[in-house]
């Protein structure tokens, strides 16, 4: 199982450490630019380089790829391009389109990484997606947008920004379970209802009193859910 976080640091592999326990031998990658190296320009990239992380570590089939937000695109990327490679997905946060944003959401990440007034009020928006978490995580991802910082974040929008998969979405093959947080602070729209009714056979699960990162707000009933639908559809 291959846990592939979000943009920036706020769904970092760190967010996955119930995950990682619960599901002994699971990998949680970090991916490039968080901090280390360059992020990639768009989700095609992250999804080659994914598939080189996991083809040298021997992983090269009967994957079960579960991504979150920018994870759960390259997750989606990966499936449609290498459908003989993947044997279940599971996607939290995650649309098939462009992401629709509040104006200026781009331009703040760019000013807080320029502006200490900005930077901080970045960072208390981070913290306040973190809102169901319990306290010591949430103080541990806060730590990880300090270290990785706006810009990556700003990058990582970029690519989801630009990511479209509409046309091609009918020809996934892999077995497909969605998941939504219903008490999301951030107000996205319900971009996994447009894949679920786009998938026959898919399953779609919302999760009350979750938020932003359901995985790590309520992780025992995630992890049941995963569960469930492994033991059903593979």
């Amino acid at each position: 199982m291959v846990f592939i976080h979000g943009p920036g640091a706020g769904g970092c592999a760190d967010s996955f450490v119930y995950q990682l326990k619960y599901y002994p031998g699971s990998l949680a990658p970090t991916l490039p630019g968080h901090p280390d190296g360059a992020p990639c320009p768009n989700v095609e990239r992250y999804t080659e380089w994914l598939r080189g992380w996991l083809w040298s570590k021997g992983k090269q089939k009967d994957l079960v790829l579960v991504g979150y937000t920018l994870g759960g695109c390259i997750a989606l990327q990966y499936a449609l391009d290498y459908p003989n490679e993947v044997k279940a997905l599971v996607l939290m946060t995650t649309g098939m389109r462009p992401r629709e944003r509040q104006p200026g959401a781009l331009e703040f990440r760019l000013k807080a990484a320029a502006d200490p007034d900005t930077y901080r009020q970045w960072l208390e928006t981070m913290r306040h997606q973190f809102l169901f978490m319990k306290p010591e995580l949430r103080d541990h991802l806060v730590e990880c947008h300090r270290k990785v910082g706006p810009l990556a974040q700003h990058s990582d929008f970029v690519a989801l920004d630009h990511f479209d998969v509409r046309k091609r979405i009918h020809t996934l093959k892999p077995p497909l379970l969605l998941i939504r947080g219903v008490d999301d602070p951030a107000s996205t729209p319900e971009y996994e209802r447009e894949i679920h009714e786009a998938i026959p056979g898919s399953q779609y699960l919302k999760i009350k009193n979750a938020g932003h990162f359901p995985f790590a707000e309520r992780p025992d009933e995630i992890n049941r859910a995963i569960d469930e639908f492994l033991a059903s559809r593979t």
